[in-house]
């Protein structure tokens, strides 16, 4: 432990009792909390795409806030770098459930840039990623004003995925089934869209119900209409909601969340340690605020051995 140690004052025989029926109480609670299941429903062939109009898919439930104002924890008095790179790794080698980011994580590109490409806008797009990756912007913002940029078409997304297939970051397949091996549950958590990302998650053997991201709303001709503002991802806040809402709902006790952006490292809280990459793309603010930041996924096959 990096805590200073502080012994307890002596209980008398009243204060123990208390003790012992809080502790009892607490534990009833933490296994009913893991009994309650995460209710995840597609609405047909078309929704596992992620892109007809009018389904959504993978939304928040009603009953939360749409967004969260968590930020990064301040580190404790006294602690180090090499005591928060030392706490990162003890929570990852004990996590029952890791978070990935997709964009420039899990595979070396930024999926929303790709869909730019095919419709002929990438520099315009681009530019805002930038800024919306950096935390300059609201995520809602940046997204609504990409997609109205590029106005995608339905024929065009569909083209698009055919064009293009997932390009894996170095390591990363390998980092995936160790993780498998040791019985943790793996999500993909992303700005992007349920479309380009369900291809990633059939590669890697990760279940759809395990994505939370973004879709694509067409009308009924097949055109642009919006994007689905419930879904956790949409908006600024969106990470750390997902984390929340997977230890309400599955009862974890330690989540990991790896990315590459200001809107991964958001998710600590409550998030038990945010682990940055940079594989792809080093952004200051992410190497200086994360718990542990790698370069290369070997070092993070190192702690799973």
């Amino acid at each position: 432990s990096h805590w200073p140690k502080v012994g307890p004052p002596p209980l008398d025989r009243s204060s123990a009792q208390l003790s012992a029926a809080g502790s009892t109480a607490m534990q009833r609670e933490s296994r009913r909390s893991r009994g309650v299941a995460m209710p995840m429903a597609l609405a047909g062939a078309a929704a596992i795409l992620g892109i007809v109009g009018g389904h959504r898919m993978l939304t928040s439930p009603a009953q939360e806030p749409p967004a969260f104002a968590w930020r990064k924890a301040a580190p404790a008095e006294g602690t180090t770098s090499a005591d928060k790179i030392e706490m990162a790794k003890d929570a990852l080698r004990r996590a029952d459930a890791v978070c990935f980011d997709v964009d420039s994580t899990v595979v070396v590109t930024e999926g929303i840039d790709l869909l730019a490409a095919c419709f002929g806008v990438y520099d315009e797009v681009s530019a805002l990623t930038k800024t919306a990756m950096e935390g300059n912007m609201k995520f809602q913002d940046a997204m609504a004003q990409r997609l109205e940029i590029m106005q995608p078409t339905l024929e065009g997304v569909k083209k698009c995925l055919q064009k293009e297939k997932p390009r894996f970051s170095p390591g990363m397949q390998k980092v995936m089934k160790r993780l498998q091996d040791r019985g943790v549950q793996i999500y993909l958590v992303s700005g992007g869209f349920v479309v380009m990302i369900e291809p990633v998650a059939k590669l890697l053997g990760i279940p759809s119900e395990n994505i939370f991201a973004n879709t694509i709303l067409f009308d009924d001709e097949g055109n642009y209409k919006d994007f689905d503002r419930a879904a956790f991802t949409s908006r600024s806040g969106g990470k750390p909601a997902v984390v929340k809402h997977l230890k309400k709902t599955k009862g974890y006790d330690t989540v990991i969340m790896f990315g590459d952006g200001a809107t991964d490292m958001d998710a600590r809280p409550p998030a038990d340690a945010f682990i940055g990459y940079g594989g792809v793309q080093v952004r200051q603010s992410v190497r200086d605020g994360a718990d542990w930041f790698v370069t290369h996924w070997r070092d993070v096959l190192s702690i799973l051995e």
